[in-house]
């Protein structure tokens, strides 16, 4: 289940006193910058599309570039791709989700009658 990150009220204040974005944000935020929902900026760095700063370890907390984020929210080729890896993950997802279900459903066999 994801984490729901919120702005500390200081962090948030400060930001608007001077009126500048930080130089990183974290991916809840890198969410609300591109228009994207913060449980797609994992699909997004999955399908490469988005890179964190550095190499933070697969739980750590993803920093991203406020720079690269201004950048990517421009390109309308980006979006269009990061729009279809959002929706292609949840396809794979909701197939994956069914196909188990299906699976586990257990199937009713006609009886035979034994004959002796």
């Amino acid at each position: 289940m994801p984490v729901h990150f919120k702005m500390n009220p200081e962090r948030k204040e400060f930001l608007s006193v001077i009126r500048i974005t930080p130089a990183r944000v974290v991916a809840e935020e890198a969410a609300w910058y591109l228009g994207f929902a913060p449980h797609d900026i994992p699909v997004l760095v999955s399908a490469g599309l988005l890179k964190p700063l550095g190499h933070p370890p697969s739980s750590g907390t993803k920093f991203f570039a406020t720079a690269t984020l201004l950048k990517l929210r421009d390109d309308l080729n980006w979006l269009a791709r990061a729009s279809d890896a959002i929706v292609r993950h949840w396809q794979a997802k909701n197939a994956r989700k069914k196909q188990s279900e299906q699976s586990s459903t257990p199937h009713s066999q006609p009886v035979q009658d034994e004959q002796r």
